[in-house]
């Protein structure tokens, strides 16, 4: 199908470029303003639906709006569940943090309470848009993007409809301490305003962020901030997750602290759903999301 390209001008000083994409929906360029920086994001929205419900993505540490990608899953988990969840009559706006992706701004500067805020400039974003229902607001996250979306549900005044959790960081620093190491962990909560070059464990990449950041892993709690949220919450985990481990036992700590309907599903893959050898289980629980989605958010 040949794309058809325009520029359109929407809220909030927001440069929007658009194109119709294949037969069920409508994919759009937006930007956001926060702190004199852009949040680049993706909203795709039902071509057959007036005013869809919609669902923000929030993608996980050192990732990008359409997610963990693959040889199998070439798109990325958010780029490949976009399009179903339209399919279904649901928009979605999946967004770069500052930092990371076509956003702008230094990753180095970035923390866990900076991606609150970019999430929720985006909330804002879809509560004023015309394209979209403002009233039906769900809010979904990965991994660290996952502890995010505990702290927008918690904290945010737009009202949301539901929360999905997929393999969300729920006890961050031990998280953290499984990608960084006990002695790099240690050193770089000191690193304050500084520049700590951190080591991956394992392959041994450098990724650069500033002590502020392995300060904020400490400062958010995502069991106390889902504890002040009452709606409906789909948390999804893998039981061979070695970052957030062991599961399912801390999935079913983070759900004694939610007080709302909710709902646990669990398969035997990675922290990435398996996506680096197949989109088997990722369709799985892409179908899983709509489902509980469909039955939540509208």
């Amino acid at each position: 199908m040949k794309q058809l390209y325009q520029t359109i001008a929407v809220s909030l000083g927001i440069l929007a470029t658009a194109y119709v994409f294949p037969a069920d929906a409508k994919e759009t360029i937006v930007k956001v303003q926060v702190e004199g920086q852009t949040i680049v994001g993706t909203l795709v929205t039902p071509d057959d639906v007036a005013k869809p419900p919609v669902v923000l993505m929030l993608h996980g540490f050192t990732g990008s709006r359409n997610e963990w990608s693959s040889e199998a899953v070439k798109e990325g988990l958010f780029g490949r569940a976009a399009p179903v969840l339209a399919k279904s009559g649901i928009a979605s706006l999946r967004i770069d943090f500052r930092g990371s992706g076509e956003s702008t701004g230094k990753f180095e500067d970035m923390t866990v309470e900076s991606e609150v805020a970019d999430a929720q400039a985006a909330l804002d974003f879809l509560s004023t848009n015309d394209s979209i229902d403002g009233k039906r607001i769900s809010v979904m996250g990965m991994s660290l993007g996952g502890a995010v979306t505990t702290a927008v549900a918690g904290r945010t005044k737009t009202p949301l409809k539901s929360v999905v959790l997929w393999n969300p960081g729920i006890n961050l620093p031990a998280a953290f301490i499984s990608i960084f190491g006990e002695k790099q962990m240690a050193e770089a909560v000191t690193a304050g305003d500084k520049v700590y070059p951190a080591k991956r464990v394992g392959d041994g990449k450098e990724i650069r962020l500033k002590g502020r950041f392995f300060e904020s892993l400490y400062a958010v709690q995502p069991a106390g901030e889902i504890s002040r949220y009452k709606g409906p919450l789909f948390l999804a985990v893998g039981t061979r997750d070695s970052i957030v481990f062991p599961q399912p036992v801390l999935a079913k700590s983070l759900l004694s602290y939610h007080d709302g309907p909710e709902e646990l599903w669990a398969e035997p893959v990675d922290h990435g759903f398996g996506v680096e050898q197949s989109a088997k289980t990722v369709d799985k629980l892409i179908s899983a999301t709509v489902t509980f989605l469909k039955s939540n958010g509208e």
